[in-house]
């Protein structure tokens, strides 16, 4: 019986062959799209959970509030913190610092370059990062202690035994020396924690000079309470330890009128989750990822898999007709409903399995692609593991049900008597045909007007204005191994009679995401009169202004001439001299770190970072204990490869060891806006798999519905309607649910794209021929659609028309 089954089953898919292949193409298409979204955003959804005592550990977040009234979040602590919580808190089982820094490394006159990060001694005993060799109790007992990671032992080491070996690492100026004390697994890529090498906090050079000071942040905390401790009340607890320690800033605050937070208070330290870390994109400056992006992801695949799963229902459906004989005959010959059921139900298995196979076929194919396009770490393991294939199963069979379940219902239903007496009649299409069309089409529409909006956006940010002139400048990282000063004289110097080269520079804040891969920002919060001044602190060098295309508005620029320049001078941007209340700021004083510095130049505004951000008044100083950490050489554009090529030649002579990594700053700016265009590429990809399965369902579902009137099509052409006529009427209805799904989809659309814009400080406005031109597309291409069946039936010869019927 089950081989009569099959045998049946291959028949009537291979009877009706057109229909089938844009079942397994829509349905291959769907699997293979839905696993590579869902293990991608599995995989994001997962970062940190691999962490024994993850819901005990936090990352600690100070909340004010700004004087307008926004919320004012960040994760930069000072170095008393951690000592003081420890030992005023007992369910506090321990406290690390975290520096994201990286370091040179020397051994045996080799250097490599690492993420040497700097942490406290229960780090090893609070994360999940188990050491194959040393002690995590002692490991991190000394100034002198390093522990490395298996990766790093390997690369320096290779098959020797690290344990009690030597290692140089570059601190400042000068190399101090380090004994490997431990060697740590490496950090999974599912960890927001990454590193390969830990040394003590205490090695920070402005560690001694900051210990005391409350004043001052450069670092994060992380805290591990004890087992059964609420962490919503130790927040509440840290109220007062925060009045304490802070009482000279809260008092000023409230001096000054500042609004309370929304707990409340003028600051309160706040417990961040460390599963949330990952997630948080307002403490790190836009770097972490949106649970919205991920949630998105998943959205996606729900979508393309729902449209296919419709064109499968509609499809099934609309062949019910000719399928009522065969159903009558069985049922006179004795066939059960149920069997008749689990009959047609096996045909969409069948085909849903050959469906699956094909899709996961071209999820591996793809694989290569999807990751560089989105940045993702699948590989073919993550689709072997025994959870992806339990769910893809338990999936597989939900969607067969789903979409089999339903048609076979629907056509077992059928009257034995009725049909075989040739009275079974088809009512016209009903709610359920319609309101799938209606959703298929909706999604589609969603789709399209996400994906030119994201795109508006980001054409936006790349194309506003910065302030500056980021064309043909060359940004080169020094790295951890060069005195920054003396590597840009060195440049200077070497640069000055080549015809490419028009300016060449210093800043310690590179424009963009370089392709070292850091960022670092300084700001400085100071009184100014009465008014309350919070500005960045940019470190640069003389020719800035010059080499950054950057207008000088009132005083002069810095200059060698001027000894006090690298000292006590500074520049300062027009919203810094409008926070300082000036119109003339030049000649004025201010005094940000407990030292006066005299404003000797007004610039025009520029933005120092993305536009996710509202720019920052300015502050720009020479101050020669501020490390330069770019060299900026801007080039003349006739020639930008061979320019690039002079500068790269001449920094191998300064850095005969140092890898260079320079970058065009254009290209830098770019960067900065990486997962907006990993959004748009989501969107556009999505919505067209999207248009394209709702226009492979449209084409079967206008076919079979014009096949079920071509006697009426026969009947009106024999009576004169024209060709025009006939064409109208037969996408009309059509045409009106597409019309439906571009009202439908708009608002929820404009909804999506208006809190996804909420995002950003700089956006563009929502405009109503965006709606307009998606909704057109939409009627476009199923006009198309529908109209080539539809020509094709009414240029057909009435006679045979008729014949036929």
């Amino acid at each position: 019986m089950l081989r009569n089954y099959l045998k049946i089953a291959f028949r009537t898919l291979w009877k009706n062959r057109t229909h089938t292949l844009i079942n397994i193409v829509g349905l291959s298409v769907a699997f293979g799209t839905c696993v590579l979204l869902f293990l991608t955003a599995t995989f994001e959804l997962s970062y940190d959970n691999f962490h024994t005592n993850a819901d005990r550990i936090f990352r600690l977040n100070f909340l004010s509030t700004n004087r307008d009234g926004t919320t004012d979040k960040g994760a930069t602590m000072p170095y008393p913190i951690s000592p003081s919580l420890k030992a005023e808190f007992p369910e506090i089982e321990g406290v690390t610092r975290w520096f994201d820094r990286s370091a040179s490394v020397r051994r045996n006159n080799q250097t490599y370059n690492k993420d040497v990060r700097m942490a406290d001694a229960d780090f090893l005993n609070m994360f999940s990062f188990p050491l194959q060799k040393g002690n995590a109790n002692t490991a991190m007992n000394s100034l002198s202690d390093i522990v490395i990671s298996e990766n790093m032992a390997k690369d320096i080491f290779g098959k020797e035994d690290p344990i009690g070996k030597p290692l140089q690492l570059r601190m400042g100026d000068a190399w101090q020396a380090f004994t490997v004390t431990g060697v740590v697994s490496n950090a999974p890529k599912n960890s927001s924690i990454d590193f390969d090498a830990l040394i003590r906090s205490e090695n920070a050079g402005d560690y001694q000079e900051f210990k005391t000071r409350w004043d001052h942040g450069n670092h994060d905390v992380y805290v591990k309470v004890k087992a059964g401790t609420d962490p919503q009340t130790l927040q509440r607890r840290t109220q007062a330890f925060m009045n304490k320690y802070f009482a000279k800033d809260i008092k000023e605050r409230q001096e000054q009128g500042y609004p309370k937070n929304e707990l409340g208070f003028q600051r309160s330290l706040l417990l961040e989750p460390l599963r949330d870390v990952h997630f948080d994109t307002v403490t790190t400056h836009g770097g972490g990822i949106s649970r919205a992006y991920v949630y998105t992801l998943l959205l996606v695949g729900l979508f393309i898999l729902a449209i296919a799963c419709i064109n499968f229902i509609n499809l099934t459906i609309a062949q019910s007709l000719s399928r009522a004989r065969e159903v009558g005959v069985r049922k006179s010959l004795g066939a059960k409903r149920a069997q008749l059921f689990g009959q047609i139900w096996g045909e969409t298995l069948l085909l849903c399995f050959v469906a699956l196979l094909i899709g996961l076929g071209l999820a591996y194919l793809t694989l290569p692609t999807f990751n560089r396009l989105f940045r993702s770490y699948l590989a073919l393991s993550d689709f072997m593991k025994p959870v992806v294939l339990l769910v893809t199963a338990l999936g597989f069979l939900l969607i067969t049900l789903v979409a089999g379940g339903y048609p076979s219902w629907f056509v077992t239903r059928f009257n034995a008597v009725e049909v075989l007496k040739g009275k079974v009649k088809m009512s016209r299409p009903g709610l359920l045909r319609n309101s799938l069309i209606v959703t298929q089409f909706t999604i589609a529409c969603l789709l399209i007007v996400c994906t030119m909006i994201v795109r508006q956006q980001i054409s936006y940010l790349q194309q506003k204005p910065m302030g500056l002139d980021k064309e043909q400048v060359i940004s080169i990282p020094v790295g951890n191994e060069l005195n920054g000063t003396e590597a840009l004289k060195a440049m200077r110097d070497r640069l000055a009679n080549q015809p490419n080269i028009t300016a060449v520079s210093g800043s310690g804040v590179n424009i963009g995401a370089g392709l070292d891969g850091s960022s670092s920002r300084m700001m400085f919060g100071f009184q100014y009169g009465k008014r309350d001044i919070t500005c960045d602190w940019l470190r640069i060098d003389t020719d800035y202004l010059k080499t950054m295309g950057i207008k000088l508005l009132q005083g002069r620029d810095f200059s060698p001439a001027f000894s006090t320049d690298s000292s006590s001078s500074v520049l300062i941007t027009q919203s810094m001299a409008k926070a300082l209340g000036e119109a003339n700021p030049v000649g004025k004083f201010i005094k940000p770190d407990n030292k006066e510095y005299q404003i000797v130049g007004v610039v025009s505004d520029f933005n120092l970072y993305s536009l996710h951000q509202e720019a920052k008044p300015i502050t720009l100083q020479m101050q020669s204990n501020w490390p330069i950490s770019y060299i900026l050489v801007r080039v003349n554009p006739q020639n930008l490869t061979g320019a690039m090529e002079t500068v790269k030649s001449v920094w191998k002579t300064i850095a005969p060891k140092q890898e260079f990594i320079g970058s065009f700053l254009d290209a830098n700016t770019e960067r900065w806006y990486k997962k907006e265009q990993r959004l748009s590429t989501i969107f556009s990809s999505a919505a067209g798999i999207a248009i394209l399965l709702s226009c492979m369902g449209l084409f079967s579902i206008a076919l079979i519905a014009i096949q079920q009137r071509t006697k009426e099509i026969g009947v009106r052409k024999v009576l004169g309607a024209s060709v025009p006529s006939i064409v109208a009427l037969l996408s009309k209805d059509f045409l009106k649910l597409v019309v439906a799904a571009i009202v439908i989809a708009s608002p929820i659309a404009w909804y999506a794209m208006d809190k996804w814009l909420s995002d950003f400080a700089y956006k563009i406005d929502i405009e109503w021929w965006v709606f307009a031109l998606a909704g057109s597309l939409a009627i476009l291409i199923a006009l198309v659609t529908v109209s080539f069946q539809s020509v094709r039936a009414a240029l057909m010869n009435p006679v045979k028309s008729l014949r036929s019927e």
